[in-house]
């Protein structure tokens, strides 16, 4: 596929990915001059007729999305076999890379969840199921923005497998239960996606998992997921609510639309991010669908109390449950009590209008707000647009009004974060591309040189070099080798040869011939080579190519011609019709007809006007023609 156009088009690059349905390969877009990713359709689907057809269908309907979190879809097209998909190139890294690389901060997961869930929100509104969201298919920019792929794709695959083989194409990982039973999917199957995708970015590990795909779809079906606060207890009770209500078994108990949990989760963020976030108060809970008490539950729950009372397990339990419950009461009255705190003295009137302090030195920012009455903690972080020891940001902001002994939150800047610019030369262009990602680097400016020594699309030099010390995001400027030089050689002179005669020549010397102008001439033949451009003698490169200005044949004079036309009739009919016809410039039209008998001769003289053409028919067959 390497370096092959699709419908003229579309030159594939190369390949930076696939998965079990399609190829996905960089390519360049040469009517929009832009490079685009071109998924290719694996040879088992583009083979299956119908199925072919739901996937261009469900691909055009995918196309009509337009939302700043979906990779936009530009094109559906079929080149001879091949039925490919043109969508929006993302340089960056999935967000499974991101899993893996390191864990995810906890406002950071909440942040990525929420702009998957605005890309599937806006995806339901249009009718469209992803059916197959997981982190591979979730890409992120280098500036960090979150882009969903595969919208249609997936669903076009699973209907078209599930109605004709009873077999379920997806990443049994993230796909829900009623995927796994093959039953219908709908768009509360990617709200439960998206709760697996977010328990694995709070946690850094899958809900289920197992030795073979069955066993993980049965537990899918069957088992709870381990809790998240176990695996990781800073996680907010709310935001692990949110995640087993997404991940729902049974359908009814999940969001009802992707909107629901979209609110949800900007809750979650609001709380996380700063103090003004409302309290869940006991009627906050969601509802819940209870069965109907009747009598047998009645009589159950009876009997379970007269067995509790003289029952040492459960007196044991009923402890353990009071000891959980004192110990949570502590827990929110700690909350309580640090809260006040941090908000300052509720029993005062004094208010004080803070300061802005942002970008100021530490220490005058912090003798500042001590001097308003105010408690300050600060923290650090690296920004390479704030100088170090100075002022990033602060919280409340400039110009809120609080009360005294309130808690200012600064961030000050330790500058710049330094990374090892890596060693580029002899790398090719993506190896090069990758390594000053994985630096923390972006790729600067790109000059292309030709160069015998260093094979083409490989480093030649770059700019900051290795192992100098940078600030990360520091751009890389690259020098790439065109290869070898391509041969001069110097044009022949063509002129005074025919063009029908110098295409072996033009052929041995690596020429091509190009523009052909016809150029009346009085001196040459019709197809002689009057000029050419490059001249005689000038130096050109191989494959490049050479315009000629060739005779044409002169136009034929309006003077009068005169033919004289001798025939005998030939042996035959007894009585032959013999016509002669004459074609000049004033059309054709017949100037002589009469009948004979075989051995009649006939001498007549005809006249015409420029080229004259004289036909001689005996009883409609041709006998004789000439042109002058």
């Amino acid at each position: 596929m390497i370096n092959r156009t699709l419908d003229k088009r579309y030159t594939i690059l190369e390949h930076i990915g696939g998965g079990g349905m399609a190829d996905v390969y960089r390519a360049h877009d040469k009517l929009l001059d832009r490079f685009v990713a071109v998924k290719v359709l694996r040879a088992q689907f583009a083979n299956d007729e119908q199925f072919v057809t739901r996937f261009r269908r469900e691909a055009q309907a995918a196309a009509r999305l337009s939302h700043h979190n979906i990779v936009n879809m530009y094109d559906v097209g079929k080149d001879e076999d091949i039925h490919y998909i043109v969508m929006e190139y993302i340089s960056g890294e999935t967000l499974k890379e991101y899993i893996v690389r390191e864990p995810i901060p906890i406002e950071v997961a909440v942040r990525i969840a929420t702009d998957i869930a605005e890309a599937l929100e806006h995806a339901h509104q249009n009718d469209l199921v992803h059916c197959d969201i997981k982190p591979h298919n979730i890409l992120m920019t280098p500036a960090g923005r979150i882009k969903v792929t595969d919208f249609g794709i997936a669903r076009a695959v699973s209907s078209a497998t599930m109605q004709h083989t009873g077999t379920i194409i997806g990443s049994v990982h993230y796909f829900s239960p009623e995927q796994a039973k093959g039953n219908a999917i709908g768009a509360k199957s990617d709200i439960y996606s998206l709760g697996v995708v977010l328990y694995e970015m709070l946690t850094g590990t899958l809900p289920f998992d197992g030795e073979t795909p069955i066993s993980i779809a049965l537990q899918h079906l069957q088992d709870e997921p381990r809790p998240i606060r176990e695996i990781k207890p800073e996680v907010p009770p709310l935001l692990e609510a949110i995640v087993m209500k997404a991940m729902s078994k049974d359908l009814d108990h999940r969001f009802d639309t992707i909107s629901e949990m979209i609110v949800d989760l900007k809750s979650v963020k609001n709380y996380l991010r700063d103090d003004n976030t409302r309290q869940l108060a006991r009627g906050d809970f969601p509802t819940q669908i209870l069965p109907r008490i009747d009598e047998t539950i009645v009589k159950n729950s009876a009997k379970a109390n007269a067995v509790e009372v003289g029952d040492p397990q459960v007196l044991q339990k009923k402890k353990k449950k009071a000891w959980v419950w004192g110990l949570l009461a502590l827990l929110v009255v700690s909350f309580m009590v640090s809260a006040f705190f941090s908000f300052g003295k509720f029993w005062s009137n004094s208010e004080v209008t803070v300061l802005n302090v942002v970008g100021k030195q530490a220490d005058i920012a912090r003798s500042m707000l001590e001097h308003q009455n105010l408690r300050v903690s600060v923290s650090e972080a690296f920004n390479d647009k704030v100088p170090a020891g100075f002022i990033v940001s602060q919280y409340p902001e400039a110009g809120s009004v609080v009360k005294e002994q309130r808690m200012i939150v600064l961030v000050i800047s330790k500058g710049g974060e330094v990374t090892t610019v890596p060693d580029l030369r002899g790398l090719s262009r993506r190896e090069a591309e990758l390594q000053i990602k994985n630096a923390g680097l972006v790729v600067g400016k790109v000059d292309e040189q030709f160069n015998a020594d260093v094979p083409a699309d490989t480093i030649i030099t770059q700019q900051p070099r290795s192992p100098a010390q940078v600030n990360k995001n520091t751009p890389i400027d690259l020098v790439i080798s065109k290869g070898a030089s391509p041969r001069k050689l110097t044009v022949p002179d063509f002129r005074g040869t025919p063009l029908a005669t110098i295409g072996t020549q033009l052929e041995s010397l690596k020429l091509k011939q190009g523009k052909v102008t016809e150029e009346a001439s009085e001196k040459y033949p019709a197809g002689t080579i009057l000029s050419q451009s490059p001249a005689p003698g000038a130096e050109v490169s191989d494959g490049s190519a050479v315009d000629f200005t060739v005779a044409k044949a002169a136009a034929a004079t309006n003077t009068a011609k005169k033919l004289s036309v001798q025939i005998s009739v030939p042996e035959g009919a007894a009585r032959q019709t013999v016509q002669i016809v004459v074609t000049d410039t004033n059309g054709r039209r017949v100037i002589y007809e009469h009948a004979h008998k075989p051995g009649d001769r006939i001498d007549k003289t005809v006249e015409g006007i420029g080229q004259l053409r004289v036909q001689v028919y005996s009883n409609g067959v041709l006998l004789q023609e000439q042109t002058i």
